[in-house]
């Protein structure tokens, strides 16, 4: 994964306009990619008649939310003439309280793209220089820096994204060459001049979905990976276990056909070598969370397409309010703020992964216990001889991963049910989007740190089941695997601390750089 992101971001540049951006793009552009506004001419004039049509009702004092009123409940409020170009500021600022850790550059990063891509539909009434002005800051690395906390999800990222538009007038802090700094000093290094924010141009920045959906992008990329790992890992704890490969076979799964859950057995069974892998297996039936582990990786698999289309609708929405439509001639006042699809894409992604998590520590829980592991060592242990008592191999990793896996299911609980009344009772229903994608990412670095428990105790286990049988012929998926690990990790004989071996796997998974099978 990381090397294809990497790959494209080195690629042509990203092109924002003409065409819907997709999860991949955004995930380059937080990896590095540059990016561009499209000349095209009919996508500028599409833009430019956005903006115009907003000049032009001004111009004839016609009233429009958050143009010429206050914000929220206060759009009773008339703004005078004299003030109303203050107002966009005013929004930024006092916008300007956001809590709890900040997302991280390549975060911050994916965060400009999304609303990047959501302004350039065209029907936010904002100018090309402020758009040209995010292109800029994406391709010299001026990020701004976001904290995670204090967005309900509607009306939009309103908090999170008002360090944007206060980046693009020179205040608060951004990312810049590695370092945190003050956002006027990098603009001064740089030669550039702060924006002065044009009417509506505050509330299009930040009154939208990107900081949840850029989130959604990351969290998507993740669990398709981790989806294909857990895959893999089943074969090799499959291995380990002396399991019947006949559970994968692909004529049962003709049975009950759900595209993705069959995807899973038949890369688990071409892995275990189909039913040459083991002929003669010590069980008809072996335990649920090796036969029914295309079940349980299923429903991700299953469900990643859906999401999918859900996040790349929303990313190529225009999803802020009011819309201006410069073709017909009209301001539509609406709730396109709203994050319900990312919040439902959310909560859904992450009680599946965290069913992977569950399914990963029970398979763990086997290999080192020696009631199921058929004639394993206790905890895994390479030690023999007399210091074998002393050495407790994987013991504590799988007390670990079970520490990680409760924590995993804890954070299911679907935010979006947790919707509050803010704002004078204005926003009384909101999606909480944004905590339901950052419980996501909670919970996949959760279950990313159970794989990586598993895939070297999975690792050590097939290690020592081959020393007994005298070596087993592995097939090409499995023996990529397991050379990778043996590079990088030595067989736990004497007991030593494996945090840094846990944390390097754990790298690797986040990196995508473990072989793991391929979507056809």
């Amino acid at each position: 994964m990381e090397s294809q992101l990497s790959q494209l971001s080195q690629s042509a540049l990203i092109e924002f306009g003409p065409a819907p951006l997709t999860i991949k793009q955004v995930n380059a552009i937080a990896a590095g990619a540059r990016v561009s506004l499209s000349d095209c001419p009919e996508v500028r004039q599409r833009l430019q008649r956005s903006a115009d049509l907003l000049d032009t009702l001004l111009q004839q004092d016609g009233e429009i939310y958050g143009v010429t009123t206050g914000y929220g409940d206060s759009c009773t409020v008339t703004i005078p003439d004299e003030l109303v170009q203050e107002l966009p500021l005013h929004l930024t600022r006092f916008h300007g309280c956001g809590m709890g850790r900040h997302f991280d550059e390549t975060q911050g990063r994916a965060i400009l793209a999304a609303r990047l891509a959501s302004l350039c539909i065209g029907r936010s009434g904002v100018s090309i220089a402020l758009l040209e002005r995010m292109v800029e800051m994406l391709n010299h690395g001026v990020i701004p820096r976001i904290p995670e906390e204090g967005s309900v999800g509607a009306s939009g990222d309103l908090t999170p994204l008002s360090y944007i538009a206060a980046a693009l007038v020179g205040e608060r802090e951004v990312y810049y060459q590695g370092q945190i700094r003050e956002t006027q000093d990098v603009y001064a290094e740089l030669g550039w001049q702060p924006l002065v924010l044009r009417p509506k141009e505050g509330l299009a920045l930040m009154n939208g979905t990107a900081v949840m959906t850029a989130v959604a992008c990351e969290a998507y990329s993740r669990a398709d990976y981790l989806a294909r790992l857990c895959a893999r890992l089943t074969a090799l704890c499959s291995l380990a276990l002396k399991g019947n490969p006949y559970h994968f076979d692909p004529v049962l799964f003709e049975a009950k056909p759900h595209p993705g859950q069959a995807q899973i057995a038949d890369w688990i069974y071409q892995d275990l070598g189909g039913n040459d892998g083991n002929p003669n297996p010590p069980r008809l039936q072996d335990r649920y969370s090796l036969r029914c582990a295309p079940h349980v990786i299923g429903v991700l698999a299953d469900a990643l397409p859906f999401l999918r289309q859900t996040i790349e609708t929303e990313l190529n929405s225009a999803n802020d309010n009011p819309i201006i439509d410069g073709d017909a001639g009209r301001i539509l006042h609406g709730g396109h703020f709203y994050g319900g699809h990312i919040a439902f894409a959310m909560d859904s992604l992450k009680n599946a992964v965290a069913n992977l998590a569950d399914l990963m520590d029970r398979q763990l829980a086997h290999l080192v216990d020696t009631k199921f592991n058929n004639g394993l060592p206790r905890n895994l242990s390479a030690s023999t001889g007399e210091r074998a008592p002393i050495n407790h191999g994987f013991k504590a990793v799988q007390i670990g991963a079970s520490a990680w896996t409760a924590e995993a299911l804890k954070q299911t609980m679907p935010a979006s049910v947790f919707s509050r009344s803010t704002e004078c009772h204005n926003q009384d229903k909101v999606s909480m989007g944004t905590i339901s994608a950052r419980d996501a990412l909670r919970v996949l670095t959760l279950t990313e740190q159970v794989a990586s428990a598993l895939l070297l105790a999975s690792y050590q286990a097939l290690t020592l089941r081959q020393r007994q049988e005298g070596g087993l012929a592995l097939t090409a998926g499995i023996a990529g695997l397991t050379d990778q690990v043996a590079s990088e990790f030595d067989l736990v004989i004497e007991d030593r601390p494996l945090e840094q071996s846990l944390r390097h796997t754990l790298m690797g998974i986040q990196q995508g750089r473990w072989e793991v099978p391929q979507w056809q």
